[in-house]
């Protein structure tokens, strides 16, 4: 499982020229589902993602984290994370999930995040989204929920 994480002051999603979900500050999470991803997969990056400490305390230090700052998060979906570029020109996409298991984790996913960070917010499974967002920073972690399951290296 694959999350773009941008750090920001607002962002929206629109659908059929409808404003479909929104969140002030917070995060913008673009949710990739990989082939073989679990539960485990979305656990790991919800906990991971609802403690990462990159807002800034009174000390203009990246301290605090999403639910220090009392912030939002509005989610994504976006199989085209998993695109595999390296053969021709056009890429493929056969690295994602299948679009029922894909929507399973998504939702999952979105539910777990939830509970940890209350009045998350998300894009439409299968819908053509217009997303619009002013990054904070910018500040862009690309996160994969395999770095979170490989054992600690030794120091």
């Amino acid at each position: 499982m694959i999350v773009i994480l941008q750090r920001v002051s607002e962002a929206s999603v629109t659908v059929d020229d409808a404003c479909v979900a929104r969140c002030d500050k917070g995060f913008l999470l673009l949710l990739g589902v990989a082939e073989g991803d679990e539960e485990k997969d979305a656990d790991l990056l919800a906990e991971k993602i609802a403690k990462l400490r990159v807002f800034e305390d009174e000390n203009e230090r990246m301290n605090l984290s999403v639910t220090d700052v009392g912030g939002k998060i509005l989610v994504v979906p976006n199989f085209t994370l998993l695109a595999s570029y390296r053969k021709g020109n056009r890429p493929d996409f056969m690295n994602s999930a299948r679009p029922e298991a894909a929507e399973k984790l998504f939702r999952y996913f979105c539910d777990h995040m939830d509970q940890l960070v209350p009045g998350v917010t998300r894009g439409i499974f299968g819908a053509h989204m217009h997303v619009s967002l002013v990054n904070d920073g910018p500040l862009t972690i690309p996160m994969d929920s395999q770095v979170l399951r490989a054992p600690k290296r030794a120091k």
